[in-house]
């Protein structure tokens, strides 16, 4: 098959290219940096270098391929970020009807049908293919953007950090935010990246009639719980999660002059979270867990963290 991977060689694409590739599928990359052309090629796959801004050139990439694995990578820039999301799902979706693509795997997120105004799940309905939207929960790799706050507090989501660093220092990972309004005892669902990999490597080779969704996760516990694993791993087995209020979230935003329907996305996202919603969906969905555990991701994180 023809499969064209979007999102680079990041933690999702590029183990979903690797594995594509050695399954013997023709593979092409989407990249907007250049500079990722060499990589792409080492494993195999075919590079297109370009921006999903750029509906023209989402459509000639496009044009002949099986399948299409599209994501969107998010962007803490954007003043608006529902804004952002609908722009680009609405290039893809231009894109694969021009190019009538007849199967296409979306990244979404565990909550994203609970955030209105950045749901753009529904941009895809109108298209005369087979769509299968992927909802992962919260990503082992999100730990490496508080790496630096586990080394100077041994907390996660702490708001104190506020005093010496600013929220946006921890939002562009200078600091590391991983957690704010959601935390302490919240039962959640983490996921290996690349056990969402091979999901939708498997979703791509579906045809199904009707659109579907399908929930993936690796590991169900509280923040607490995954705290102290990673904690343990990094010789800090104390680790706490702090949970702040939907209040204490947003003023630290305001403090740290994000902009203000950014600030307020951020913590409707995290909220939704830790109103437990979305883990009720995921049980509903009842899939079947991947096989990476955190344990496992902790090895190649406490390796980070100690080279840091």
């Amino acid at each position: 098959m023809k499969i064209i991977v979007t999102g680079s060689l990041g933690n999702i694409s590029k183990p979903l290219a690797e594995t594509l590739v050695g399954r013997g599928h023709d593979v092409t990359v989407i990249s907007s940096d250049p500079k990722k052309q060499a990589a792409i090629e080492t494993i195999g796959a075919k590079p297109a270098i370009g921006s999903i801004a750029d509906v023209d050139f989402l459509t000639d990439t496009f044009k002949g391929a099986d399948a299409v694995y599209a994501m969107i990578p998010l962007s803490f820039t954007e003043p608006d970020l529902g804004d952002y999301l609908r722009r680009m799902a609405q290039n893809y979706a231009k894109a694969l009807k021009a190019a009538k693509t007849k199967r296409t795997v979306v990244m979404s997120g565990w909550a994203a049908d609970l955030i209105k105004s950045e749901n753009v799940e529904n941009e895809f309905d109108d298209l005369d293919a087979s769509i299968t939207i992927m909802r992962p929960g919260s990503f082992y790799t999100n730990f490496y953007q508080s790496m630096d706050l586990i080394k100077g507090n041994g907390l996660i989501g702490k708001f104190l950090t506020l005093r010496y660093s600013g929220l946006w220092a921890l939002l562009t990972g200078k600091t590391g935010l991983l957690m704010g309004n959601y935390g302490g005892e919240d039962r959640i669902v983490f996921v290996s990246p690349k056990d969402i990999a091979d999901a939708v490597a498997e979703e791509l080779l579906l045809q199904p009639e009707k659109t579907t969704i399908r929930y993936v996760g690796s590991e169900e516990m509280t923040c607490n719980e995954a705290a102290r694993i990673i904690g343990t791993a990094v010789g800090k087995p104390w680790l706490k999660w702090i949970l702040l209020s939907d209040k204490e979230m947003l003023q630290g935003l305001k403090m740290a002059k994000v902009p203000e329907k950014l600030a307020k996305t951020l913590v409707e996202m995290q909220a939704a979270m830790h109103g437990g919603k979305p883990l009720e969906n995921f049980h509903r969905n009842n899939p079947k867990m991947g096989k990476v555990k955190l344990a496992d991701f902790t090895k190649e994180f406490a390796v980070a963290y100690h080279q840091k």
